[in-house]
């Protein structure tokens, strides 16, 4: 079980201020991209790196179930690496995913029986989240990684800051505080990208 906490950044003013005030525990910036999705459960490739035909790595991800309440997101999550070279293929010809030896296709195939010719799996699109990572290095919230993204889409930039937590209301609350003194507005959210993605507009 993934869980995270989204607060949702109303504007890209409000992304720049945080991202200039989180500076100091910057770790990384990175660009996963692409989505697959099979029958009713998000199957994801996902690229990360500056260019999209040549990507660093590369994961696969199952995730259904999602639930999100008061900025604390639950979803059932699997993830595996994959290779590179191999999820560009899949991700030019999505039929190609379900001949990968791999336990999360096994699973999706046995669960939703979206192997063979009977229900191929297909593309639905993707889109790209450019993303930096953060560390809080003192304080109450010592340690935990935050993830600041922003993912525009045809019909609108999302704004967003995460946080994976075993312990959700506590971060929630060092998130909070963090973002008053940061001086940025900021609001539960209540969907997740995917969900904007399919939607074909900015849900809050």
């Amino acid at each position: 079980m993934e869980v995270e906490i989204k607060l949702r950044l109303p504007d890209a003013a409000a992304h720049r201020r945080l991202s200039s005030f989180l500076v100091p525990g910057l770790l990384r910036t990175d660009s996963p991209a692409r989505p697959l999705a099979a029958s009713a459960a998000a199957q994801r490739v996902r690229l990360y790196g500056t260019d999209d035909r040549d990507p660093s790595r590369a994961v696969l991800t199952h995730k259904r179930r999602p639930r999100i309440d008061a900025g604390v997101s639950r979803v059932e999550e699997v993830v595996e690496p994959l290779d590179p070279a191999l999820a560009l293929t899949c991700v030019d010809n999505p039929a190609r995913l379900g001949a990968v030896d791999s336990p999360i296709v096994r699973l999706v195939s046995d669960e939703y029986d979206v192997s063979g010719d009977k229900a191929p799996f297909v593309c639905l699109g993707g889109f790209r989240n450019t993303r930096g990572g953060y560390e809080l290095e003192e304080g109450e919230g010592q340690g935990l990684m935050l993830e600041l993204d922003e993912t525009p889409f045809d019909f609108g930039t999302n704004y967003e800051l995460e946080c994976e937590t075993a312990e959700p209301e506590q971060a929630k609350e060092v998130l909070e505080r963090l973002l008053t003194v940061a001086g940025g507005p900021y609001e539960y959210s209540r969907s997740n990208k995917f969900a904007c993605f399919m939607a074909g507009k900015l849900l809050p």
